[in-house]
């Protein structure tokens, strides 16, 4: 490949390539450089510098997510839209290793606008599927954070072997977790008041 040929756009997702081969951790502009047959000095004239690149990756992680959840949901709501979300997310996760791991990048919404952006996109998704259950705020924020808390722990549980200790199928537990969270969100707690979280006496 000649250094002519090298763009921003080519370098990101070549980088993604790379991420879901060796992980995100190991994505450098020494192995992008490696990978295109050239030297580090060539990248830097399309990316700044190595967080740069790992924002992009980021960024284009976070499209991907956001453009296969919102084609899951089309026409759903309630379980449906839950479950189809969820799959989206699980099969991202599994498909593509490396950028989902890219997708949790911290970002700075104030230097990362375009990876921040396409993560508030994301966000936006997972607050749609709660308005079907009717949830207002503050209620909605603490269902998006459970949320995300329980599908990417299952799917780091998932990618690191953590279930295979037993022999149920984890396709049937995901299932269930995600019957659970339906459940849960359709039976949301009401706000516990200060009265009654003073100990008795």
């Amino acid at each position: 490949m000649t250094r002519a040929g090298l763009t921003a756009e080519r370098l990101t997702l070549a980088a993604a390539e790379l991420a879901d081969e060796v992980g995100f951790e190991n994505v450098t502009i020494s192995a992008l450089a490696r990978h295109f047959g050239v030297k580090d000095a060539s990248l830097y004239s399309h990316v700044r510098n190595a967080r740069d690149l790992r924002v992009r990756v980021a960024a284009l992680a976070l499209t991907e997510l956001a453009d296969r959840a919102a084609a899951a949901l089309a026409g759903r709501a309630g379980r449906d839209a839950l479950a189809a979300f969820a799959d989206a997310y699980r099969n991202y996760a599994k498909q593509h290793p490396g950028r989902y791991s890219a997708a949790q990048l911290e970002l700075d919404p104030q230097t990362d606008t375009v990876a921040a952006d396409a993560a508030r996109r994301h966000a936006e998704l997972t607050r749609a599927i709660l308005r079907g259950y009717r949830l207002a705020e503050p209620d909605q924020t603490d269902a998006v954070r459970m949320l995300n808390s329980t599908f990417h722990g299952y799917v780091s549980l998932e990618r690191a072997g953590g279930f295979r200790h037993h022999p149920r199928p984890v396709d049937d537990s995901w299932a269930r977790t995600v019957d659970a969270v339906d459940a849960v969100l359709r039976n949301w707690p009401a706000p516990v008041s200060a009265a009654d979280q003073k100990p008795p006496g």
